[in-house]
Formats: C-alpha cells, structure tokens, sequence
C-alpha cells in the first residue's frame, strides 16, 4: 500500500508526461544556473558578476504575486508551451557572448529566465491539480520533488564538461533545446481547463475610472495572499515554510564553514555534503505521497522540521560521520515542509486564483531564504559555527514544536469538507475532459 500512490502517478497519461516536462526543463535550467556564473566569471573576472547571475534568475520571485496573475488570467496548458518556446527562441542570442562588455546580454537573458520561471512555476502548480486529480497531489509533488533533484546529480556535470569543452554556447543551446522540448510535452497533456474568470472589484471612494482600474489590479493580485491568510491551515505552513526556509539559508551559508572550521577538510568536501543532501530529498520525495496519507499536514511539517534541526545541530560535530548523516536528514526534512505547504496551498485554493496563491505562497516562502543566506555570511565571519549550528537547531525544534501543539482552527475541517464536495464536481469535468482528448 505504501507505494499505491507512487503507482498511480506513475501510471497516469498527465502525470508521466508531467514529470518528463520536469526533467527534461530541470535538466537544462540546473546546467544553466551552473554555468551562468562561470561563463561570467572567465570573462570579467569578478566573483561579484558571477554571484550576481544567480540573484538576476531568482529576483523576479519577488514579484510572485504579480506575475502570478498570469497564471490566472491566461489558459494554463498553452501558457506553460508559450513560456518554454520564448525560452527555445531567447537563449541562442547568447551565441553573441564572447567578450565582457557583451555580458549584459547573459543578465538580461537571466532576467527573462527569472521572470518565465515564476510564472511558469504558478501555471504549473495551478494545471496540476486538474490533470493528476486532488487525489494523487501529495504523490505527485514527492515525485516531481524527486524528479527535479534527481536531474542535479548529472546536471552539472555535463553543463560543466560543455563549458569546458566548446564553451558557455554550447550550453545555452543545450537550455534552449529542454525548452522546446519540455513545450512540446507539455502540449500532450490533455485536459479540461475551464475559461478564465471575469473578476470584479469594488473601490470604495473612488472618483474615477483609472483609480477603479489601478484598484481592482492591485486587488487581483492581493487574491492570493488573501486566500493564505484567510485560511488557517495554510497560513499555518506557509508561515512555517518561511521559518524553516530561513534557517535553511543560514545553514547553507555555514556550510564551507563546516567543512573547514569543523572537519578540517578542503572546500570540495561541500560537493559530497550536498550530494549525501541530495540523495535524501530524493527518498523524501518518493516518501512523501504515502506519509501525507497517514500524517495530519502538520505532524508531516514538525517531523520534516525537526529532521532538518537535528541534522543542521550534527554538523557541529567534528566526525565526518555526523556531517554526511546531518547532510542527509537536512536532505529529507526540508521537501516535507515544501511539499506539504504546496500540496495544501493546491487542494485548498479555488481554481479562479491557484496560480497566484501558488506564486504569492512561493515568495513567502523563499525570500527568507535569500535574506538569511546574506544574514549567514555575515554571522560566519564574526560567530564560530559550532555555536550557530546548535542555535539553529534548538530553533528548529522550537518550531516543529509549534506546529504540533499550536491552536487549530475549526475552519480547517470545514475547508477540507468543501474541498470534497468541489473535488467531486472538478472530477466529473476532469475525467470529461480527459476522455474527449483521448
């Protein structure tokens, strides 16, 4: 029974075509995201231009809410072939980078990246639901989670071995070639999307018709945000997500500290670090569908939370033993805490706004992760890290704590029994749609 999920997803046309689009796209972006900063580096020389490639592709998460509009306001099938075919077409101009006065051209390209990225991730998230089914979302999240970390363990390689061989073109091409092909699968997929919503807004007070217009813009993409906060259940992980997001980004900032400072080791011990990490989201992913079908969402959360502190405090431990195992648990915490926010976030969100609550809960979540990664390279020059790590993880616990014994609120029950009742209805259309593709 443990695996019934897994076989499922796996058997399912939409899921299957799915999870291809997802290694095929993770493959070229992770390649891409490697080489950015290398490909900068060798031409300016400047270790600030190649970090800064990696802030240009994650920035417009910022802008999640509005771009998550989109989403929304856009079929989402043919938004998500769009988005990879502006890609297939933007990424051979990087053919023209061959000098450093050229290298604005990789920024605005990355710019574009970013900004395609986000609004792909909400189309993504909100299509799920409808062609995999409420049913399978845990399953499905574990494994797109296992599917996307599977691709960093060759990923690189082959990005790096490319650059070093025929240079950063070559994998510019190789990024643009996933793209098309990621579009074209996403174009098989086959299902029954209704059309957009019309949404209307009040403006109390307004005087006239551009103040309307600018108000119900801004109310559009608040929708998001709104059904968040207004929902205790996923205000609950959401904020939990951000919490433990933070005190990941300090812990990976400590990271080359740990490997020096703690284990006397060369920085290149930080690729058998995040590969022994790596290895344990991969079964995180694969356990997670199951484990969310006999855990209540927050006792999922806490046990992913208190994985991750415990394996965050071992690494304060100077046995190599206790890094790599502390770098697995880390591994396998944290996709419990993002899968269980996002599959909650799709089952509990109408469809009219899943794209913008998705991209609205992904900001929540993940700019604290970029504020504590500066936060933790400031603290690591100045604390030793055998006395932040356990801080970290007396933090985490806290926090898994909270999720068990905090208040609950009887919406929860309430929203999961709509959730049904709406479920139901979606499925009839669901399986018509999927019928009438076939």
């Amino acid at each position: 029974m443990a695996t019934w999920g897994t076989g499922k997803v796996l058997r399912d046309r939409n899921a299957g075509l799915y999870l291809s689009g997802v290694v095929v796209s993770g493959f070229g972006t992770t390649a891409m995201w490697l080489v950015a900063g290398v490909w900068v580096k060798s031409l300016t020389g400047s270790d600030a231009l190649a970090a800064l490639t990696v802030f240009t592709m994650w920035a417009p998460v910022l802008a999640g809410p509005a771009l998550g509009t989109l989403a929304d306001r856009l079929p989402r099938r043919p938004l998500l072939v769009a988005l990879g075919l502006v890609m297939a077409a933007l990424l051979p101009v990087l053919l023209l980078l061959d000098s450093a006065d050229r290298v604005w051209l990789l920024f605005a390209v990355l710019l574009v990246y970013g900004i395609c990225g986000t609004v792909h991730g909400a189309a993504e998230a909100a299509l799920v639901p409808r062609a995999v089914g409420h049913r399978l979302l845990g399953d499905f999240n574990g494994l797109r989670l296992t599917a996307n970390e599977s691709t960093k363990l060759l990923a690189p390689l082959v990005g790096a071995g490319l650059f070093a061989r025929f240079g950063g073109p070559s994998v510019a091409l190789l990024d643009a070639a996933t793209f098309a092909l990621s579009a074209g699968i996403f174009a098989l997929l086959r299902v029954h999307e209704e059309p957009p919503q019309r949404e209307r807004y009040r403006q109390p007070g307004g005087d006239g018709a551009g103040d309307a217009a600018d108000a119900g813009g801004f109310a559009r993409m608040a929708a998001g945000g709104r059904q968040l906060w207004a929902s205790p259940a996923l205000r609950t992980l959401v904020s939990a997500g951000a919490a433990v997001m933070f005190l990941a980004g300090l812990n990976g900032a400590l990271v080359y500290a740990v490997a020096d400072d703690v284990l006397g080791r060369a920085p290149t011990y930080v690729g058998a670090l995040y590969a022994v990490q790596g290895a344990g989201s991969v079964l995180s992913g694969l356990a997670a569908g199951p484990l969310l079908r006999r855990l209540p969402e927050r006792v999922f959360t806490a046990a992913g939370v208190a994985l991750f502190a415990l394996g965050a405090g071992s690494r304060a431990l100077p046995y190599d033993a206790a890094a790599l195992a502390g770098s697995a648990a880390i591994g396998a915490g944290l996709p419990c805490v993002l899968i269980a926010a996002l599959t909650a976030v799709q089952r509990e969100v109408p469809n009219a706004v899943l794209g913008r609550a998705a991209a609205t809960a992904n900001t929540l979540i993940f700019v604290p992760n970029a504020v504590a990664l500066a936060l933790g390279a400031g603290l690591v020059a100045c604390v030793d890290v055998r006395a932040l790590l356990p801080l970290l993880m007396v933090a985490g616990l806290a926090t898994a704590l909270l999720l068990v014994t905090g208040p609950r609120g009887r919406g929860r029950e309430r929203a999961h029994g709509c959730g049904r009742r709406r479920r139901r209805g979606r499925g009839h259309g669901h399986g018509h749609g999927r019928r009438g593709g076939a």
